[in-house]
């Protein structure tokens, strides 16, 4: 502990005596300070002791007395220590009567005890409370390590926790509790959520401090990781700041736990180049050589049903082929990040691939990575109609397109599916289309393309301009027809019109539009035509 004005006290060698305050002698002194001025308070910084002979004070004016020490306790002076036997005999009842007033501690200095004296002791008391420190802390850091190299991150916790007098917890990239020291906290840990997300998104190292959940505690949050995106974050919640010692635990715990969360970068990108090496072999149809090269890494990814995720992120307004902004790559890594994390939680197998201006996914069908995939994509999907009900627009957006559970042989026709659903969801202005999704709904909402509308509104204009002209509902009379597959009974019945009248208006589409309904072909064009202009209606 720092020096105190108690321990000055029963300093044997200082032989100070306490004339007022002597409930307050348990506060710690920072320095020990000499001044004789009338107004020391300008050179103050808070904790001193501040020690004098009263040259140039009128000390026993009551008034000036209340006053100069009011200005000492404003400013952070912790003790007065008064020297006797120099200007004053005795310390002037108006300078006690202030001191006591004010709650100051007065000590009294005894002529044979120089103020150097006291400066020296206070100096020494900081130094081997520094030193004490500093000695714990290496300790400490001596004892974090050997937690983390036999029990891994939850014994780091552990010991931490214990070297902090309170809690920890970690967190992995996605803002998930790990875990926790001890298994209380777990409740305190999850309810900081919030605030981890919010320092994830400024570059590592960051660090910042909340109050804890119901001002229970002090919680620092530090992020973990070296890149600019922070891989992990540690909580620690104590009752009050830590001190040199738990700060020297805390530094030493970030230190660790960064080197057991964040892998090298070489051990990363030779990671990534397997990866793609097995998503080719499987994509060219070589399961087999792809089994053989993810070996433990990847293979228990390939012995069950998967699925294939393609996701892009491309700038509102923008094709993919006029490149890709700094905040895409960001779209792109957060989805990676919370596929990964949540393969990780659950234990599964995982492989992630960067393709160009893609992400490239492969998980286990009906597993956590999946999961985790579909909760994101519908929090963006529900974000992006908030947006655009707000009049939000330019945002960067992200397409998903995941395909149906296949095998390691049907790899490269998962990747299509995958491709289709991905074009479809960028045509619906979807964040996320599931390709099973394409064959149980119809295929109409698939033509909402401008070529399309544009093929729909030049074959249709001739008869839509004709019966603007009040000579007959030529419109109306081809879909009644189509829509009851050339029946003329039927078909004049929808209509209300003889059937003969139905006939001639048919000689007169064909007419008009130089085609002949009896070419199925063209029948069919003629209704994809009216159902896409009915549907932009």
């Amino acid at each position: 502990m720092p020096p105190t004005l108690a321990s000055l006290v029963h300093h044997s060698a200082l032989k100070l005596t306490v004339r007022a305050g002597e409930d307050r002698l348990d506060v710690p002194v920072r320095w020990a300070h000499v001044s004789e001025l009338a107004d020391p308070v300008p050179y103050m910084e808070g904790g001193e002791l501040l020690l004098i002979t009263a040259l140039k004070l009128d000390a026993e004016d009551p008034q000036a007395m209340r006053r100069y020490v009011k200005r000492l306790v404003g400013a952070g002076v912790v003790g007065l220590g008064f020297a006797v036997g120099v200007n004053y005999e005795d310390i002037p009842e108006a300078l006690v009567d202030a001191a006591a007033g004010e709650g100051l501690p007065l000590l009294e200095v005894p002529r044979r005890t120089p103020f150097l004296a006291i400066s020296k002791a206070v100096s020494a008391a900081i130094a081997a409370d520094q030193y004490r420190a500093v000695t714990a802390g290496f300790a400490a850091q001596r004892e974090l390590t050997r937690q983390a190299l036999t029990d891994g991150p939850e014994g780091l916790l552990s010991a931490l926790a214990s070297q902090v007098d309170g809690w920890a917890a970690l967190y992995d990239a996605s803002g998930a509790v790990v875990a926790t020291a001890p298994e209380w906290a777990g409740r305190r840990a999850a309810r900081l959520t919030a605030d981890v997300e919010r320092l994830r998104e400024r570059p590592a190292p960051a660090s910042s401090v909340v109050g804890g959940p119901d001002n229970e505690d002090r919680v620092e949050l530090h992020s973990l990781g070296t890149g600019r995106r922070p891989r992990a974050a540690l909580a620690v919640g104590t009752a009050a700041a830590p001190g040199t010692a738990e700060r020297y635990a805390v530094h030493s715990a970030i230190a660790l736990l960064t080197l057991t969360t964040e892998r090298s970068r070489s051990l990363r990108a030779a990671e990534q180049r397997l990866g793609a090496a097995v998503l080719r072999m499987l994509l060219a149809g070589e399961p087999d050589h792809a089994r053989a090269v993810a070996g433990d890494l990847y293979g228990s990814l390939l012995d069950a049903p998967f699925r294939v995720v393609v996701a892009e992120a491309v700038p509102a307004g923008r094709t993919a082929a006029e490149g890709r902004s700094p905040r895409e790559g960001d779209l792109l890594g957060a989805l990676a990040e919370v596929v990964e994390s949540a393969a990780a939680r659950a234990g599964e197998a995982v492989l992630v691939v960067a393709e160009g201006e893609r992400l490239v996914v492969l998980a286990a069908d009906g597993g956590a990575a999946v999961g985790a995939c579909g909760e994101y994509t519908a929090g963006l999907e529900a974000g992006r109609a908030v947006g655009e009900q707000g009049g939000a627009a330019g945002e960067d957006e992200l397409v998903v397109g995941v395909s149906a559970p296949v095998g390691p042989v049907a790899a490269a026709a998962a990747y299509k599916q995958a491709e289709q659903a991905l074009s479809v969801a960028r045509r619906r202005g979807r964040v996320c289309v599931e390709h099973e999704q394409l064959a149980a709904g119809s295929v109409v909402p698939l033509l909402a393309d401008d070529a399309v509308r544009a093929f729909a509104d030049g074959l249709l204009r001739p008869l839509y301009e004709h019966d603007a002209t009040g000579r007959g509902d030529l419109v109306a009379s081809l879909r009644a027809w189509l829509s009851r597959h050339g029946q003329w009974d039927a078909a004049a019945a929808d209509l209300g019109v003889h059937r003969h009248t139905l006939r001639y208006r048919m000689r007169r589409v064909e007419e008009i539009l130089g085609r002949s309904l009896d070419d199925p072909d063209v029948r069919m064009e003629l209704w994809l035509a009216l159902k896409t202009t009915s549907t932009e209606q």
